[in-house]
């Protein structure tokens, strides 16, 4: 796993493995030179044949994937391998739903081959990718590297890589609303550097979107400006949210014209603000709509709309799991097929985000010009005090509403308005607070190296604890899994960063 790949043969190649530890730290001023030297340059419409002037509206649809990493590669818990999810699927077919496994690695892969067949018949296919890095580090450990491959193909191939477009995330698949500020600064990073070390610094400098993990956005003021400043700082240029997070500022009422880019706005108690464009993925039976190209057809019905005083295509925004559900392992495939053929040269056709940005600009379009949104429920908030109060006005103000309004909460919003990442995972969150607590106190401190073994060791459990299953089942083996993580985390920094 450290030979390095073709792609990783000039002199800014990063390893794709250091010290048997996928890399995900050591080289933050090279990314940050690749992130930066791409900024502002465009990427897609140069290649678009796209007539936006023509058509009426567009349709983009994204693939999360996703497996956690858990030590279960033997049978004392304190001493187990971890191992993605998947290779605990593979050799254990007759539990559960397990036996979903050898479809799961397919479902990874197809994507791969689907796009260059589509564009080799001389069709528009576009599709929008959301992996984490504990699902890619899997796939290598547990040998898949054809998975990789058919992702190289376009994502590094200059006829194919326009169908394509990859979106960040955070690479322990970390829930924004409840992961230490720092932390998930951490996990954003640590996937730049992962991406850039599989398929190349020059296909970082092409990701300017971010997928948030299960579209949970903070909604807290502090911690939505820092998540915000997180995304800006790391070159992000959009995000995607799920309707149902964010409202209007004026009213706190929803997003109406929910097709259309806005700007997430979103503002600290210390009156700093921090915005980013935001791409609105609308409510409904995510796996359904995407495995049936939903999309396609809602586009269909949709005429152009005004912005900043010009006429511009809308374009209906979905993302659902790429592997999980009958629909997505079934029915997917054909419907992707009939959806790119029927679509290609037609008034509603496959547009990635960027690509379709990238169109708006040209016209004359600005950030600025985009409504703004902010997360929900802040408006009770300023209603109440003005930023620049600070966090103990703001601490009181969150008690004084929660006091009044029993459904009002600083959780954040999410793919589902029935599950808080918080409330009910007290003994999982309790032993990952105090880990990133020692790991902020004793790693992060001012001149430690970031690419030293002991450092990436400490992350890399560090980042693999904060996945949101943990937070998800909240009991059981899977809460085990997770204050194991922990441990291990709390061990090495007493073995290596003792002073």
């Amino acid at each position: 796993m450290s030979a390095l790949t073709k792609e990783q043969t000039s002199a800014d190649a990063l390893p794709e493995y250091v010290d048997g530890l996928p890399n995900i730290a050591g080289q933050e001023a090279l990314i940050d030179k690749a992130i930066k030297n791409a900024a502002g340059k465009p990427i897609y419409k140069p290649a678009s044949s796209i007539d936006f002037g023509a058509i009426n509206a567009g349709f983009a649809c994204a693939l999360h994937q996703h497996q956690p990493l858990i030590p279960a590669g033997g049978g004392d818990l304190r001493t187990a391998e971890v191992i993605s999810n998947l290779k605990y699927m593979m050799d254990n077919q007759g539990i559960g739903d397990n036996h979903n496994a050898p479809v799961f690695v397919w479902c990874y892969k197809r994507i791969g081959e689907f796009v260059p067949q589509l564009i080799d018949e001389g069709k528009q296919p576009r599709i929008m990718l959301e992996y984490s890095g504990t699902l890619l580090h899997g796939l290598r450990q547990m040998g898949e590297h054809h998975v990789i491959d058919a992702l190289k193909t376009i994502t590094c191939n200059p006829r194919y890589w326009h169908g394509a477009e990859w979106l960040g995330a955070p690479w322990g698949h970390a829930v924004a609303p409840s992961t230490p500020i720092q932390d998930y600064r951490l996990h954003v990073k640590a996937w730049q550097h992962h991406f850039a070390a599989i398929f190349g610094l020059e296909a970082l400098g092409r990701v300017r979107g971010f997928s948030p993990s299960e579209m949970a956005l903070p909604n807290h003021p502090d911690v939505a400006y820092a998540f915000v400043k997180t995304l800006k700082d790391c070159g992000f240029q959009w995000v995607l949210v799920q309707e149902h997070s964010v409202e209007r500022p004026e009213n706190g009422w929803g997003p109406e014209q929910k097709h259309l880019p806005h700007r997430l706005v979103c503002t600290s108690s210390e009156g700093e603000t921090a915005e980013i464009i935001a791409i609105i993925k609308t409510q409904g039976s995510d796996t359904k709509l995407v495995a049936q190209m939903q999309p396609f057809y809602e586009a269909k019905g949709l005429g152009r709309a005004t912005l900043a005083g010009k006429s511009v295509p809308q374009l209906v925004t979905q993302i659902a799991d790429g592997e999980n559900g009958g629909v997505m392992m079934n029915e997917f495939p054909g419907k992707f097929f009939e959806a790119a053929r029927e679509s290609t040269g037609s008034q509603a056709p496959m547009i990635n985000v960027t690509e379709y940005l990238e169109h708006l600009f040209a016209l004359g379009i600005k950030e600025k010009d985009l409504e703004p949104l902010q997360p929900i429920q802040q408006k009770k908030i300023w209603d109440r005090m003005k930023p620049g109060d600070g966090p103990e006005k703001l601490a009181k103000t969150i008690e004084a509403i929660k006091k009044e309004d029993h459904q009002f909460h600083m959780d954040g919003g999410s793919w589902t308005n029935s599950i808080s990442w918080v409330k009910g995972y007290d003994d999982v969150l309790s032993a990952m607070e105090r880990a990133s607590a020692h790991f902020n106190e004793a790693v992060l401190k001012p001149g430690q190296p970031t690419d030293e073994d002991r450092y990436r060791k400490a992350l890399f459990y560090l980042l693999t604890s904060q996945t949101s299953c943990y937070r998800y089942w909240g009991q059981g083996m899977w809460t085990d899994y997770g204050r194991e993580l922990c441990r291990r985390v709390e061990e090495i920094i007493r073995h290596d960063y003792a002073t």
